[in-house]
């Protein structure tokens, strides 16, 4: 009998887990999509802000924290609550998010371990219907530090298993950011070459046009434009477009 219910309980912890992780990875699939149709950090943080509240039972509020030369900043948060504990721990300069964030560790506290490590902030936040702290580091920016933080009204806080799957989520997620900055600087990177192209097609029509009215080379032809477009001042791209314009509709 005894054997029967350790296999029973052993399956409910393995169900528990798989459900746990099966909602961990559609918070992350549903990410990718953001990050595949969006550029805007603060959009992008306020969705990680909430797909981590829903994958962790028990987190009512969620922030995150950025790390920057001027000090610590929220990116994103759930509740206005949320913002104003992340305050408390940004004045008195100690608490869960920023050491997470400086650390670099997944850090996890219960509201009676509070004024022992971290007085100041014991006291900022006693008014706050919180029992339960949970932050782990989050590498928004690839030189920007910074953390997840989730805050629980629940007792007995969060478990070894929360902050096991944020962590996971974290990693992932910094994995998918990372993704997403590539092709950003990617796409920016055809997108300056596409225009440094038309550009250059456009002089070389000009100079062209130039070299075949005023029977000179193209060094010649180049340096008139040149001439012309900072004696209007007028980027030598534009001036060259409009000049190729006014000789195709007839007025040069």
């Amino acid at each position: 009998m005894g054997g029967g219910q350790r296999v029973a309980a052993g399956d409910h912890v393995a169900g528990t887990l798989v459900r746990r992780l099966d909602v961990v990875t559609g918070a992350l699939a549903g990410l990718t999509e953001v990050l595949d149709r969006e550029e805007d950090l603060g959009v992008i943080l306020d969705r990680i802000c909430n797909q981590a509240a829903h994958a962790v039972p028990g987190a009512d509020m969620v922030s995150v924290t950025l790390l920057s030369d001027t000090g610590p900043v929220t990116g994103a948060a759930t509740r206005q609550e949320a913002l104003e504990i992340d305050l408390v721990q940004y004045r008195t300069d100690e608490g869960p998010c920023l050491q997470a964030a400086r650390t670099g560790q997944v850090v996890h506290a219960v509201v009676a371990e509070l004024p022992d490590r971290w007085p100041d902030f014991a006291e900022g936040t006693s008014g706050f219907d919180v029992a339960g702290f949970l932050s782990a580091p989050l590498y928004v920016e690839e030189d920007t530090p910074g953390s997840l933080n989730l805050y629980s009204g629940r007792p007995d806080g969060f478990r070894a298993l929360d902050a096991a799957l944020l962590e996971l989520y974290c990693t992932a997620a910094e994995g998918a950011l990372r993704n997403a900055r590539r092709y950003l600087r990617a796409r920016g990177q055809v997108d300056q070459l596409r225009q440094a192209l038309t550009s250059r097609a456009v002089i070389d029509q000009a100079k062209g046009v130039v070299m075949a009215v005023h029977r000179v080379g193209a060094d010649e032809a180049f340096a008139m434009l040149v001439d012309r477009s900072q004696r209007e001042n007028v980027k030598l791209r534009d001036f060259a477009e409009r000049f190729v314009n006014d000789i195709l509709d007839g007025r040069s």
